[in-house]
């Protein structure tokens, strides 16, 4: 009876999340809807407004219509639809299953001891404060330095622009007000460097973030394996990523550019595709096996925990360590001479499994609402793919289709981003275990593997 109510309350918390992120959506529809925070031609189409708002809550950066066209008010109503879902899932759920007088229901407390590890263990309430204050701090920082080039080369207004993409970048959502995102600054340093430095930080996570403090402050002697996981992976993707640009379009895309403009421009390409979505090159013009690496990576996303999407780095570990390594009798596997257990690399394969189900149920429908008509000029099968990985990573990356997409399209492309920003994580709740008394058991039965 306890294990059922249990269940029944992380169920109830569920429900919790996916309304809050429901509601902010729906708020941030109307808002963006209004008359005064639209400056394009026309008014802006329901569908449209829908659409932005679910790429700002979900922080993947898709879009229908062109960001700078909002008003200063659009504008702002944006910035804090992405500052809302960037501070992270943990943050709210944690506000939400947090009791008034400061404890944790057992459910609520395994909830998010999914995500946070042993950190939530004691006082939640202190877990938001240094998620709110390391999220700040890291954008300001950010801001001021993006300030130092776009003061020079923006006529007016680069406060607010310096704000917005510092913001956007930590939170890995990729919305610039540029028209053709940062494309501009292939060559500025600063500019790339920057953005680069805040996207890797949000999609490291405040887990691995506190960790490493603790562990430099001496507060710690041991890192966390889930630390250790994703520095490995995130280091691993970076470097391999850049060498694959460098090597796909050295003579490509990035001919026009000197050797150490070269390496930055692969650079930026190698981090971005990790659920940030700003781009620096023309995504159209990329080669197919750039593409094809974008995608991979699209996937991946960043760590658990953090701001980015994707199936998450440490899932990509673990499922690759049961391809390589021979599980021990109960599902258990090593890495870093440490022990991960079998509920655990269970957990990563379903999780990854529900996560291809997701994806490819997209890719099949969208493929019937855009490719069962006429022939659309740049609409093909692989630029719906990449368009579906881009928002199940919530990533934002396009290869120019967005605008373009049926009402029916979008719609598809929407409820992909929710599920590939919230319904993940929603997958990725820890369950009560249960230990219901058999009665009558089933013969086992033998089934063919491979």
């Amino acid at each position: 009876m306890k294990s059922s109510a249990r269940l029944g309350k992380i169920k109830s918390e569920k429900v919790l999340l996916f309304s809050y992120f429901l509601s902010i959506i729906a708020a941030g529809t109307l808002l963006l809807y209004l008359p005064a925070s639209w400056g394009g031609e026309g008014r802006l189409e329901p569908v449209d407004a829908f659409f932005t708002a679910t790429s700002a809550v979900c922080v993947t950066g898709l879009i229908t219509v062109n960001t700078a066209s909002f008003t200063l008010l659009g504008k702002i109503i944006i910035l804090i639809l992405i500052q809302s879902g960037g501070l992270g899932i943990i943050s709210f759920a944690t506000i939400y299953l947090a009791r008034p007088e400061g404890r944790m229901s057992l459910a609520g407390r395994g909830v998010i001891r999914g995500y946070y590890l042993t950190a939530v263990e004691h006082e939640p309430r202190s877990i938001i404060r240094r998620i709110v204050i390391m999220t700040l701090s890291v954008e300001a920082v950010g801001a001021l330095l993006l300030f130092r080039t776009f003061r020079r080369t923006i006529d007016g207004g680069a406060g607010l622009i310096s704000i917005f993409h510092s913001v956007s970048a930590f939170c890995n959502a990729g919305f610039s007000l540029f028209p053709n995102s940062l494309e501009d600054y292939v060559t500025n340093p600063n500019v790339n460097l920057t953005i680069i430095a805040l996207i890797v930080l949000g999609g490291l996570g405040f887990v691995v973030l506190q960790d490493v403090s603790m562990h430099w402050l001496g507060r710690r002697r041991k890192i966390f394996l889930h630390t250790k996981i994703v520095f490995m992976m995130t280091a691993l993707l970076i470097v391999s990523g850049t060498l694959l640009f460098l090597l796909f379009e050295y003579r490509g895309l990035l001919a026009g550019l000197t050797p150490p403009q070269k390496l930055m421009a692969a650079l930026f390409q190698a981090v971005t595709p990790r659920t940030a979505g700003f781009n620096s090159l023309p995504q159209s013009l990329l080669s197919a096996p750039s593409r094809l690496t974008t995608i991979f990576l699209m996937f991946i996303g960043g760590a658990s925990g953090s701001i980015a999407g994707g199936i998450k780095v440490t899932t990509l570990f673990v499922v690759v360590l049961m391809v390589f390594q021979q599980p021990d009798d109960t599902g258990g596997i090593t890495g870093f001479h440490e022990r991960i257990t079998g509920a655990t690399s269970h957990r990563a394969v379903v999780f990854m499994s529900k996560a291809l189900f997701i994806l490819f149920t997209s890719i099949f429908l969208l493929t019937v609402t855009e490719l069962g008509g006429p022939d659309v000029p740049g609409r093909n099968i692989f630029a719906l793919v990449f368009e579906c990985f881009s928002a199940f990573g919530t990533v934002g990356l396009s290869l120019g289709i967005t605008p373009g997409l049926s009402a029916a399209g979008k719609v598809i492309i929407i409820c992909t981003m929710f599920l590939g920003r919230v319904g993940l994580i929603a997958l990725a709740m820890p369950q009560p275990r249960q230990y219901p008394v058999h009665i009558l058991d089933y013969p086992d039965g033998e089934v063919m593997i491979g």
